[in-house]
């Protein structure tokens, strides 16, 4: 990087608030299972009671001593507080406990980059690092960082971290531009899916809600999943056959989680825009989560934030194994239209339910039948052949086709309207009862 930080290292505390508004307060047990993802060895675990939050080290000083402490009784070489530090207090920080320290977006972003994968993924993370990081230079320069004015006082100290800033400034651009052109990438390929009239279908929710195992059980995929926060982070797309619908794409994506730090969502844009983009989401809710409602409430916080909140959603309550008098099933709504599924995809239990309801939800705007065309609709036979929705054909006595048709109705009435008719006439004169 530009400037040299201290060394990190694997043992660390773990300090958590505890006492602020419901609204900014964080999950202790997340906070856990967070650093034990990144690779932590927790050595201690400060719960710290405070309403006020101190400007100068988050914490009050007597805690600040107090981690000192056991940050050399335990030659601990990293502490990782449960929330957001400012550039000053993580400053600040270091220096009074002489270790490295870390606040809950930069262990996120952490987390992140040990999981990417693919380029994307890998430009994505160093994206949101660099803009955390650029709020934070000048810890990197505090040897410089009070250069005072008038003659013969003024030190190189400015200069350089407006080269460390302007450096950073060009790869950030260099960064997004490439992000750009995935972006146009990805829209392509949704065009081509569009025109090939086959729906998109995306996993969303909570980190470690079992979205990665979902995915494996009905595409047979073999997409990495372990009981940790952040498994996912590549976005993965297959093919999944569904009966009396056809292929549909499915996406995994990567999970969400309390707080999201803002500069992750707007780095992997391009990744959710999968979500955002497709005809169904399939919320996965860990049904055995005791907060589970609260997850609920900030996956669609995040849904909200790129965009997706007016997609179509099925909820798919996962881990029903692990509950007492729950079966696999479908809930439906007054009307009839399914709105859950509990499912287990560790054992996979109802599997075909969700298969079910996915089909129904996504076959309201599918005509399947058979049409009868004359021989003076050659080319209509011919574009419904081109998309793909031709399932078997015939003829009759007279030598017109009898296809057997499975389409979109927004596609199929499009080609009618070319033809010079009017939906309802078509169907009246060509559809074979």
């Amino acid at each position: 990087m530009f400037f040299e930080r201290p060394g990190g290292g694997e043992r660390a505390i773990l300090v958590h608030l505890d006492g602020q508004d419901p609204s900014a307060r964080e999950d202790p047990q997340e906070f856990r299972e967070l650093a034990r993802s990144a690779g932590a060895e927790t050595v201690g675990f400060v719960n710290v009671a405070r309403h006020q939050p101190s400007a100068k080290y988050l914490i009050g000083s007597g805690k600040v001593e107090e981690l000192h402490d056991l940050v050399k009784d335990d030659e601990v070489e990293l502490v990782i507080f449960n929330h957001t530090l400012t550039p000053s207090q993580e400053r600040n920080l270091e220096r009074a406990l002489e270790c490295r320290v870390l606040d809950r977006t930069g262990l996120i972003l952490d987390i992140f980059a040990q999981r990417a994968r693919t380029h994307e993924g890998k430009l994505q993370v160093e994206l949101a690092q660099l803009e955390h990081m650029s709020t934070r230079l000048v810890r990197g320069w505090t040897h410089l960082e009070r250069q005072k004015g008038g003659i013969g006082l003024r030190g190189p100290g400015e200069t350089q971290l407006e080269t460390d800033r302007r450096l950073l400034r060009i790869r950030i651009r260099q960064i997004k531009q490439r992000l750009e052109k995935v972006r146009g990438q990805r829209e392509q390929a949704r065009r081509g899916r569009r025109r090939a009239d086959v729906p998109l279908v995306s996993l969303v929710g909570y980190t470690n809600a079992g979205k990665s195992t979902l995915f494996n059980a009905l595409t047979r995929a073999e997409v990495y999943a372990a009981n940790q926060l952040f498994a996912t982070l590549d976005p993965t797309l297959r093919r999944l056959e569904l009966d009396d619908l056809g292929p549909v794409v499915l996406a995994d994506t990567v999970g969400f989680i309390r707080h999201l730090p803002h500069k992750l969502v707007e780095s992997f844009r391009a990744t959710l825009e999968e979500s955002s983009n497709a005809d169904l989401l399939l919320h996965v809710i860990d049904a055995h989560e005791p907060e589970r409602d609260e997850q609920i409430e900030q996956v669609l916080a995040v849904l909200g934030e790129i965009g997706a909140e007016e997609v179509p959603l099925l909820e798919v309550y996962n881990k029903v194994d692990l509950m007492e008098g729950i079966e696999p099933q479908i809930q439906r709504d007054a009307d009839g239209v399914p709105r859950r599924v509990w499912v287990s995809a560790q054992q996979g239990l109802g599997l075909d339910l969700l298969r079910q309801a996915v089909a129904e939800l996504l076959g309201d705007d599918l005509f399947i039948g058979t049409l009868r065309l004359p021989q003076r609709l050659a080319r209509m036979r011919a574009q419904l052949f081109g998309l793909g929705a031709v399932q078997s054909e015939a003829h009759d006595e007279e030598g017109g086709s009898l296809l057997q048709v499975r389409l979109q109705r927004v596609e199929l009435h499009r080609l009618i309207s070319r033809e010079g008719f009017q939906p309802a006439e078509f169907f009246e004169q060509h559809t074979l009862q």
